[in-house]
Parts: structure tokens; sequence; C-alpha cells
């Protein structure tokens, strides 16, 4: 079911800017919460992992084929696993155990909506032949799975960049996860998604890892 919400409401939530820009913000925001309950997901798809822990100089690589069996649960295929063993059980392999964790939260509780977040718009920042609209999303709570940082949306509404910091810690052992998640797209549609992570642990000091996930071609 889509969202409607007048633009003028919109508006309502962005500081006082250029008049164009603010209506080429709020109508991109609109269109951005229209389409936020319709989540691109490809199965199959390729997901490559690089891993380091800088303080140990130690490095690690995973590719793999993700599926989504008939309970909703992801099944990989691994097609090449590399480097140091200690960063491929210690921060690759806890990291997709991450994940599956992560999928059993309710997707409404995290969404980055209205309901979950409060939206501050920002600016401009010019990308070429296009632009990007800037807003500062801050939680309404903390709460495991959300972010406070910032997200872009192109002129169409999706969202191509979300960057921040968990406000709550997945795990004691875990200081600060910093993310940044940078969607491709073509013709509207998301081609590869890459997301960059610097947890900082208690344990291990600094781990460092690039995801990226795209439709098995």
């Amino acid at each position: 079911m889509q969202v409607n919400v007048p633009l003028l409401v919109l508006a309502a939530l962005l500081r006082p800017v250029v008049a164009e820009e603010t209506g080429g913000a709020s109508h991109a925001f609109a269109l951005y919460l229209s389409h936020a309950q319709h989540v691109d997901s490809w199965s199959p798809e390729t997901i490559e992992i690089e891993a380091s822990l800088p303080k140990l100089k130690k490095q690690g690589h995973l590719r793999a084929i993700r599926r989504i069996n008939e309970a909703g649960d992801a099944d990989y295929q691994v097609l090449e696993s590399v480097g140091d063993r200690t960063v491929r059980q210690q921060v690759i392999a806890r990291y997709l155990s991450a994940q599956v964790t992560a999928a059993e939260i309710p997707a409404s509780t995290v969404a980055i909506s209205p309901a979950n977040y409060e939206f501050r718009y920002k600016g401009i920042v010019n990308r070429g032949e296009t632009v990007a609209y800037v807003f500062q999303i801050k939680p309404r709570k903390k709460r495991l799975g959300l972010m406070s940082g910032e997200l872009w949306l192109d002129e169409a509404g999706a969202a191509i960049r979300q960057s921040g910091y968990l406000v709550k810690s997945p795990s004691l052992f875990v200081k600060r996860v910093d993310i940044v998640r940078e969607t491709v797209l073509s013709d509207g549609i998301a081609q590869m998604q890459t997301t960059h992570l610097s947890v900082d642990t208690r344990l291990i000091g600094l781990a460092d890892l690039t995801v990226t996930e795209a439709p098995l071609r």
C-alpha cells in the first residue's frame, strides 16, 4: 500500500532553503515514502566480502552465491574463501551470522521511515549530471538496527546512499559500528549495492568490511 503524504506536510520537515530546491527535495521525499515499503531483493545473488584487521595486518575474502530458500533463510554456495583464518572466522563468518539475526527483525521496525526516524533536510549534492537531496536522519528511539546519519535521495526518490553509525551496539564486544551503503541504479532499478562497515571491537580492534551484492547474472 502506498503512503500518500501532502507536499505541504513534507515541506514542514525541511529547513528553509531556496523554494525550487525545497520543492525538489519535498517531491523526492514524497516519492521515497510512496515506494519505501517495496524493497528490492535478488535471489539468487552474488556476494563478495573483503575484510581486514588493520591492527593485525590480516585480510580475508569471500565470494559466494546467496539463495533464499522456501523457509526464507539464506543458503550460501561458497565459490572462493581465501586469506587469514582469523579474519575469515572472526570477521566474515560473524558478519554472515549477524545478517541472519538481522533478518529476524521485522522490517517495519528498522525501515528508514517517519515512524522510526526524524528527518531534516540538509541540502543538495551535485553528482555530475544529476543531484542528490541529503537528509539528516535521527532515530526516534535508541533501538537495535537503527542508525544516526544521512540519507541521500535521487530526483526519483530512490535511496542511493545511507551513512552513519548504529545507535545501539549489536554486541557487548562491539563498541561502535560505522556504515556507508551505496546503491547503483539503472533506469530506477538497483543493480549493485556496496556496504562499507568499520567495526570497533573490544577484542581484536578495528575490523573493516566491504560487502558488494548484486543480482546473479
